[in-house]
C-alpha cells in the first residue's frame, strides 16, 4: 500500500468514496478546455511542494523524510535535506511539509513539519549550507513538540503568513468524532491553527496580537480552532484571506475562507460537521464560522486543499481557489468574492488519480500532487 494514499483514507470513513455528482460549471469555458495537466516528474510518495521566493528551483517533499529540488524536469542527484533518520513515516505520519522564512535568500532558515520516532508532531528549523542546494543538517533548531495522542489526523502544513507570522496547522489529535474533545479545547494545541513569530526570539515568541493571548487558560499560540484535519490551508498571494480545507468525518467535506489578518475563528468541529450539526440533530453552533464551501460524501471523502492561482500562465484562471478530492480524483475551483464562492467550475482533466496535495512555484503557477508519485503542472491546453 503507498503511504501516501493512507493519509486520505485514514481521514475518512470507510466506504465513503461514492459515484460524484458533478456541480455545475458557474461561469467561463463549461468544459474546461483551456487548461490541462502536464507530467513533469515522478518522485516517491510526494506530500508537499513549495519553493522560496524568485527561485526557479522547485521543492519537492516526500513523505518518507527527502526533500528533494526539482529543476528544469530533473531532480538533483542528492537530496536538499535528508531526515528519514528522524521520520516515522506511514499512513498520516511522515515528512508532511515544508516553509521558507520570508527572509530566505539572506537568513537561508527553512523550517519542516514531521512526525518523530515516537509519533509526535515536530516543528523544526534548518539553515541552508554554502552549497544553496544542500541543508546543514547540523543546523536544526527545534521550535515546537506537539504530543499525538493517535496516529491519524496530524495536520502538518506549515505556512508564512503575510504578516510574516508562521502559521501552523493541528488536526485534533485522531481516533474518530474527537473522542478528547480537542476540537473545541482552547488548553490544547491540537484540533487548532497555530499563529508564531520565529524572528521574535529563540525558538518562538507568541505575537502581541495572537487573540487568545490574554485568555486565562488557553495556548496563546492558537489562532483559529475547530478543526478536525486541516488537509490542506493556504495564504491568497493577493495578501487577503487564508483558505482552510478541513477533512469531514461522516457526511461533508468543508473549505473555510477567513481573512488574513483576523483570528479567533471557531471553525465549528465537533460540534458541527461543515455547516451540519454532529453527532446530534440540534447544536448550539453561536459564534462559529460556516464553510464558504462543502460537498457530501456522494460526491467524495476527503478534501484535498490547493492554493488561488496567481499565476501568470493562466491569467483567465486568476483569483480562482483550486481544490481536489482524494477519492474522486476530481479537481474543482471557485473564486471568493468577499462572502460567496462563486464561479464554481469542475474541470475535466482526466483520471491522475488519487490527488495527495496541490503545491505553488515561485511564480505561482500551480502544481498537483498524486499519490501514484507522478508530479503535474497547471498549463495552458495548447501548450505542447
Amino acid at each position: 500500500m503507498r503511504t501516501a494514499s493512507a493519509i486520505f483514507l485514514l481521514a475518512a470513513l470507510p466506504g465513503a468514496c461514492l459515484s460524484p455528482s458533478e456541480p455545475p460549471n458557474d461561469g467561463g469555458d463549461p468544459l474546461g478546455l483551456e487548461v490541462r495537466l502536464a507530467e513533469i516528474a515522478q518522485a516517491s510518495s510526494p506530500v508537499h511542494l513549495t519553493a522560496p521566493a524568485s527561485d526557479p528551483r522547485i521543492f519537492v517533499v516526500e513523505q518518507a523524510g527527502r526533500i528533494r529540488i526539482l529543476s528544469g524536469g530533473q531532480f538533483a542527484a542528492e537530496p536538499f535535506l535528508e531526515l528519514r533518520d528522524r521520520v516515522r513515516s506511514g499512513g498520516e505520519r511522515g515528512l508532511l511539509s515544508l516553509a521558507f522564512h520570508p527572509g530566505y535568500a539572506s537568513n537561508g532558515f527553512l523550517y519542516v513539519n514531521y512526525t518523530d520516532a515516537e509519533g509526535d508532531t515536530r516543528i523544526d528549523r534548518f539553515t541552508v549550507s554554502g552549497d544553496p542546494d544542500v541543508v546543514d543538517v547540523a543546523s536544526r533548531l527545534p521550535i515546537l513538540e506537539v504530543p499525538q495522542p493517535f496516529p491519524n489526523h496530524t495536520g502538518g502544513q506549515l505556512a508564512f503568513g503575510p504578516d510574516g507570522m508562521l502559521y501552523i496547522g493541528m488536526g485534533d489529535g485522531g481516533s474518530g468524532g474527537d473522542p478528547l474533545g480537542n476540537g473545541q479545547d482552547l488548553t490544547t494545541l491540537l484540533g487548532a491553527l497555530l499563529r508564531i513569530d520565529v524572528d521574535g526570539g529563540v525558538p518562538f515568541e507568541i505575537p502581541v496580537d495572537n487573540p487568545f493571548i490574554d485568555s486565562g487558560g488557553a495556548r496563546p499560540e492558537i489562532w483559529a480552532y475547530g478543526l478536525r484535519n486541516p488537509w490542506r490551508f493556504s495564504f491568497d498571494r493577493a495578501g487577503t484571506h487564508l483558505y482552510v480545507a478541513d477533512v469531514g468525518q461522516n457526511r461533508v467535506e468543508e473549505v473555510n475562507v477567513v481573512p488574513a489578518g483576523g483570528g479567533g475563528f471557531n471553525f465549528g468541529w465537533n460540534v458541527l460537521e461543515g455547516s451540519e450539526c454532529f453527532g446530534s440533530s440540534n447544536c448550539d453552533s453561536t459564534g462559529m464560522t460556516p464553510p464558504v464551501l462543502e460537498y457530501g460524501h456522494g460526491d467524495g471523502c476527503s478534501v484535498t486543499g490547493g492554493h488561488v492561482y496567481r499565476g501568470s500562465a493562466l491569467p483567465s484562471l486568476q483569483g480562482h481557489y483550486f481544490y481536489a478530492d482524494f477519492c474522486q480524483g476530481w479537481i474543482r475551483s471557485f473564486r471568493f468574492d468577499g462572502a460567496d464562492a462563486v464561479d464554481r467550475r469542475s474541470w475535466p482533466l482526466g483520471d491522475v488519480g488519487r490527488i495527495v496535495s496541490f503545491g505553488e512555484d515561485a511564480q505561482g503557477e500551480l502544481f498537483v500532487l498524486v499519490d501514484d508519485g507522478s508530479i503535474y503542472q497547471l498549463v495552458p491546453a495548447e501548450t505542447p
